[in-house]
């Protein structure tokens, strides 16, 4: 059985590796340097990165395949007067896979409806997990929203009036950086003169940072979304310890296992290989699994846990520094270069950085690294 990195490897890659291990008889840090021999680094890399990312995805939406953690999104986190009318006995999943007319298929999305008014309402819930902000979000929702109501026409399912239901375009995004680009699609297109702008498509999303999201009131009301947040934020085991517990109280109920194990699943599989590279973790089932292993081994655990932590704050200062001092000398930056600050090594920048004085252009910078 290849190890979990094989198997997030491009298929005509993947054969090849496990080939590899073969050979090294389950030697598989060898086999993982055999590997960077005969393949490109950058193409193997990006294929793990990918891996962390859909695994990361698909965490989230298992997590928000319950309504339980919908309802609680949308109390805590989302501070509009309608929330309040929404009946929360009629929320409902709606499938999130369409097809384009050019037959491309979207999965990656969630989609519920609740009834309001007497009635739909359908939350649109986009997942973000990347280190860069995505600049053209508005666009990506255009489209995706596009999609929704083509299904809704071909199903029927509309208003009693006859019109299409009203739908909230939901962004949720945990990267590192703060979120800094436009809402309204309107805001990317330039302004065409006199009576032309009366035709510029309008269309804005609701957006929800964790990074700059405090959770602590919806935490302190039991809110399990805050509870996921608070998760995300943690940078010790013992404030980890303490949500689990907290989880363990307010899921305590038959009827709620289901969402018990999602929460024990991404914790197992997403946040503490995270926190913990490398590290072996035991197999569990369920967050009493969770409590028992980080109050065996939270001692182990503390001092990797912090410096982990202390390495990922520099990069992100080191980044912002970096990007501050480009654009005081070379202007406004294209997001290419946002996007590579953001994915480089504090290495990298500190290099860049000495670069800064002597380059007479912006592409000068980067020169180096592009040959």
């Amino acid at each position: 059985m290849p190890p979990a990195w094989m198997r997030c490897l491009p298929r005509t890659i993947n054969k090849r590796a496990i080939w590899l291990q073969a050979l090294c008889n389950k030697r598989q840090q060898l086999c993982f340097l055999h590997y960077y021999l005969v393949f490109p680094a950058n193409s193997a890399m990006h294929s793990l990165q990918s891996c962390a990312m859909a695994q990361h995805d698909n965490g989230y939406k298992n997590l928000f395949s319950h309504p339980q953690m919908v309802r609680d999104l949308l109390v805590g986190f989302v501070h509009e007067p309608w929330v309040a009318e929404l009946d929360w006995n009629t929320l409902e999943k709606v499938s999130g896979s369409y097809v384009t007319d050019d037959l491309r298929d979207r999965e990656d999305d969630i989609v519920w409806r609740v009834r309001f008014n007497e009635r739909w309402l359908y939350v649109y819930l986009l997942l973000e997990f990347q280190s860069s902000v995505d600049e053209f979000m508005a666009v990506r929702l255009l489209t995706y929203l596009g999609l929704l109501y083509q299904d809704i026409i071909k199903q029927k399912t509309f208003t009693p009036s006859g019109r299409l239901p009203p739908v909230l375009p939901l962004v949720l995004y945990n990267g590192v950086r703060r979120w800094n680009a436009a809402q309204e699609i309107s805001a990317l297109i330039e302004v065409p003169p006199g009576r032309l702008q009366d035709y510029t498509p309008h269309l804005k999303y609701l957006l929800l940072d964790e990074g700059a999201i405090d959770e602590s009131v919806p935490l302190a009301l039991q809110n399990l979304t805050a509870a996921l947040f608070r998760l995300e934020k943690t940078r010790t085991s013992d404030t980890m310890l303490a949500v689990v517990r907290a989880l363990l109280e307010w899921l305590s109920e038959p009827e709620q296992k289901e969402l018990d194990r999602a929460f024990s699943v991404w914790i197992r599989r997403v946040l503490l290989p995270a926190r913990l590279p490398g590290v072996e973790l035991p197999e569990i089932g369920d967050l009493l699994g969770v409590k028992t292993m980080l109050t065996e081994d939270v001692i182990d655990w503390t001092k990797q846990w912090w410096q982990e932590g202390r390495q990922e704050g520099r990069q992100v200062e080191a980044s912002r520094l970096l990007e501050r001092q480009l654009t005081k000398r070379f202007g406004p930056l294209p997001p290419v270069v946002r996007t590579r600050l953001a994915q480089a090594t504090v290495e990298q920048l500190e290099d860049w950085a000495e670069r800064i004085l002597d380059a007479a252009s912006l592409d000068a910078v980067f020169a180096q690294d592009n040959q």
